[in-house]
Formats: structure tokens, sequence, C-alpha cells
């Protein structure tokens, strides 16, 4: 147990059991089973934008679920993996050369995900919980846009009746796939692939309580099973192994090349974690903890990893769905994963009549909401700035590789912050014609000491007869060698030009750094430092 700064204590383990009430079970268990009827056919359907079977897609619901239900700290959340993850997963491993599409898991997959809960968990080691507010809104929206156009076009040749699988190969290979497909599409695959993908909108559009992937699910089964789809041409999925997830080593073999995929997987894994928890959390619920999501997402994939599972994360469609329904703990996450195992142990085979089209479309109608046009819209009136960044990002993604968008996203997240922290913050005022008084209205760093500076003497510049500058440096609590060093070359400049400098302000622990050097004593005995 920890202490919160607002001194509220916090649980690590069930955290979201704090002050549970015995009336709030019914709900629980009906959000549970709402939710699951949404993640589980659609956690299937992302397993097969990777070429997995799709039981990869159902121990994802499981396994992780069960961990983050027993770490994670948002009441609401539905932890299994997303179409962003599972397309990364997917250029990963083909980058990576795992051949998969079998009616086996690639123990490369257990490897994988492994790597992804180790880098979250070094992360969490290392409390880095907070960095993951420099990811500003425009990258994450420009991958967003650049995975659901690449996963919508992967689908297509599915969704015409053509099994492949291209997603993982990039948007343009993808679209090369579409224009091969559509001589070779098969009619009834397309008007049942029309039918859902119309039903899924349509149920979200008019009806959003009511489960639109389970519908889509049940009656493409039920098609199949009994109006002869096969016999017309429509293919169904590999078959699904009855039983529960067992544990499997990981294998070492491409271990090497997957690592770049594993670092952008749990970036987005854990972007996409604590966004959801941030959106669904209701007013009078605890913050949410960086930190505790950090863990609860390492403990996921880790303990997943053994258990055959895609890399996972906190998905907002399905917590959206659990939240609505009434979810106060994750109890509800809970019974997600119960239902989940009892498809897994008994519902196999019925679950195998599961024509591929269908998959498709619920993977096709999830991504389409992606491709955010009115987002890029408002950044375009807003921040051409920021509208640039999506784009840049955006664009990346469909031409070079969604791993390639993640890491020119954050690259162009580091220069915006730097830029930002770089600009001189300062003050001032001209109390008389002689003397000018500036204040430092940010600390100084490594990067912003040089341009301080010459912020200071253009200000100089500008205000001739000026004898005395005083510097206010009571923001600053710590100081570091070089912005000494930048004080003194102020201080030198100055002195040129007959310009005495004043330093006042200092907070304890940086007069004590301070007075370890001759410059800053010499300061004080001729009484310009304070």
């Amino acid at each position: 147990m920890t202490t919160t700064p607002t001194g509220r204590s916090r649980l690590w383990l069930l955290p979201t059991l704090s002050g549970y009430q015995r009336s709030w079970i019914g709900r629980d268990v009906l959000a549970g089973i709402s939710a699951g009827a949404v993640v589980v056919p659609q956690a299937m359907a992302y397993a097969t934008i990777a070429n997995l079977p799709v039981q990869a897609g159902l121990y994802t619901c499981i396994v992780p679920m069960i961990v983050y239900a027993l770490l994670g700290g948002s009441r609401a959340m539905s932890v299994s993996t997303t179409s962003t993850i599972a397309t990364l997963t997917a250029t990963t491993l083909v980058s990576a050369g795992v051949v998969s599409g079998s009616d086996d898991i690639p123990r490369d997959l257990v490897t994988l995900t492994l790597l992804v809960g180790a880098i979250l968990g070094v992360a969490r080691l290392l409390r880095l919980g907070s960095l993951v507010e420099i990811i500003n809104k425009p990258t994450l929206l420009g991958i967003q846009v650049g995975v659901g156009a690449t996963v919508a076009l992967g689908q297509l040749p599915k969704l015409l009746g053509v099994s492949e699988t291209t997603t993982g190969s990039g948007f343009i290979r993808s679209f090369v796939a579409v224009v091969e497909a559509v001589p070779q599409a098969n009619l009834a695959t397309v008007l049942l692939s029309v039918g859902s993908v119309a039903t899924l909108f349509i149920v979200k559009r008019f009806a959003p309580r009511i489960p639109g992937p389970l519908i889509v699910v049940v009656a493409g089964i039920l098609l199949s099973a009994f109006a002869g789809l096969p016999d017309a041409g429509v293919d169904r999925i590999a078959p699904v192994t009855q039983g529960v997830p067992l544990p499997a080593l990981p294998s070492f073999q491409h271990i090497l090349a997957l690592i770049p995929g594993a670092f952008a997987i749990a970036v987005m894994a854990f972007l996409e974690t604590t966004a959801v928890a941030r959106g669904i959390r209701d007013a009078g619920d605890r913050a949410i903890d960086n930190n505790q999501e950090l863990l609860a997402d390492a403990a996921a994939n880790l303990v997943g990893g053994f258990f055959q599972t895609l890399p996972a994360a906190g998905g907002f469609s399905q917590s959206a769905v659990n939240r609505a329904a009434g979810a106060r703990s994750q109890i509800s996450g809970l019974v997600t994963a119960a239902l989940a195992l009892l498809v897994g142990l008994w519902l196999g085979p019925v679950v195998s009549l599961l024509p591929q089209a269908t998959l498709a479309s619920l993977v096709f109608v999830a991504v389409f909401g992606l491709i955010d046009v009115r987002s890029l819209g408002l950044l375009w009136r807003i921040s051409r700035r920021d509208f640039a960044v999506a784009i840049v990002t955006m664009t990346v993604g469909l031409v070079a590789g969604l791993l390639q968008a993640v890491v020119v996203g954050v690259v162009l997240t580091l220069i915006l912050l730097l830029s930002a922290l770089n600009r001189p913050r300062i003050r001032v005022l001209s109390p008389t014609e002689e003397q000018l008084d500036v204040t430092l209205l940010a600390p100084l760093y490594t990067g912003s000491t040089l341009g301080t500076e010459q912020a200071i003497l253009q200000a100089v510049d500008a205000a001739p007869g000026t004898h005395r500058v005083t510097l206010d440096c009571s923001v600053l609590r710590e100081i570091s060698v070089t912005v000494i060093d930048g004080l003194r070359d102020l201080d030198r400049e100055l002195a040129g030009r007959g310009i005495a400098l004043t330093l006042t302000g200092f907070a304890p622990a940086v007069l004590a750094v301070l007075e370890r050097t001759d410059w800053f004593q010499t300061l004080r005995e001729t009484g310009r430092a304070a």
C-alpha cells in the first residue's frame, strides 16, 4: 500500500475494490458480459490482422484481462488488444521474417509480448510514467490515421473473398493486393461483407448499447452452418482449438529483429491504456496514476506472453461499453475473462464456422473510426504546425511503415518539446533609466541557457544608458555546471560593456552549489549576489 500526494492510501493489489459496495456486484456482472460481447469477437478479429490464429485473440481476452483486474487503477478499463497494437504486431512479425498463418501460434509471438512487457517493466522501475505526457495529440492522431487506413485497406481482399493478409506489409502492398483481388471477388462473400459492415455501422449509429459485433458474429455462424455459404465459396476461419491458454516458451531465433517493434508497441500500448483510462474516468473516481498503469500493463504482457497472447493494452470501444453498462470495478473484467474462457472451452467448434469475411468486417468497421478526418480539419483551423505534425506522421506510416511512423512521431514530439523548452522566458522591467530588472520565468537547463543569455543582452542593447542589471533567479531550484558557466559568461559580457550584474533570489540548495565556485565568491565579496 502506498500513499498518494493527497494523503489517501492506494492499494497496489485490486485497487478498484477500494470502497466497494455489495450493491454494485449486479452492475459489474452485467457490464462484464456486455463488454465480453464486444471484446471477444473483436479480439479474435484483431488476431487475423497479424495472420495469427483466432485463439491468440481469444487468449488475449483472458490472461491480460485478469492481470489488469488485479493491478490496474481504472474501474471500467477493458484490456485485451487493439487495432493499433495488432497492426504493429503484424508489422513487427513481418519485418522480423516470422512466418505465421498456420493453425499454431508461433513462439515468436511469445517472445514479442514478453519483450513488450519487459520494456514496460523497466519503464515502471525507472518511474517513467510521466513521460507519456510529452506525446502530443497530433502525433497520436497521425499514427492512428495511418493505422486505420492501412488496416482498412488490408481487410478489403478478405471482404472480397480473397484469403490474403497484407496489413503487416504496409499500405502500398495492401493497395496492390486490393487491385489484384477485385477480379477474383466472390459474389456471396461480397454480399455477406456488405451486409455485415452495414449492420455494424447502423447499430453503432442508432443503437450503440446493442453489441453489434456479437450480432454479426452470430448471424455469420448461422448463415455458414445453415445457408450453405461454404458451398458458395465463402471461406471460413481456421479451426479454433478448444481449451485454455497453456504456457509456452519463447523463441530466440528472431529476438534481435523483434526488439525495435517491441519498443514501438510498448509506447503505443501505454499511450492507449492511459488515454482510455482517463477518457472513461468518472468524476469522483481516483485519479489515474501513470506509474500504476505502467505496472499493470507490464504485468499483463509479461504474464500474458507466456500464455501466447498478443501484446495487450486498454481498448476504447469495449471499455466504453463496459462503462456504459455501469461497471464499478474490475470485477467486470474478471467476468469478461470468464466469458472468453467459456468460449475457448466449449464453443471452439461453433466459432470455427465463422466466415473470414465476418471477422474482416469487424476489423474494417473498428479501424474505420481511426481515420478521423474531423480532427484533422480541427487541427488545420487551430494550428497549422500541429496539422503538419499529424500529416507527416500519417504519411510516414502510409509510405514507410507503421513502426517508422511511431519513431518519427516520438522524434517530432521531442523536437517540439525541446524547441519550447529552449525558448527564453524572461520578464524585463526598467525601474530607472540606468537599471534593468530581469526575472527568469522558467528554470534554466543546458539547452536554454545560451538563448536566455542572448535575450538578456538584447534587452540591454534596447535600453541605452543601462549601468546595472539585476537578475532574479528565484525560479531556479537546482543548477548545473553548464548553467553556472552561462551566468559567468553573462557577467563577463555585461562587464565588457561597463554594466554590473547582480544576482538575487537563489534557493538554499542552489546557493550551496554556487558558493563552491571562485566566480560566485567574488560576486559575494563585491555585493553583487544576494
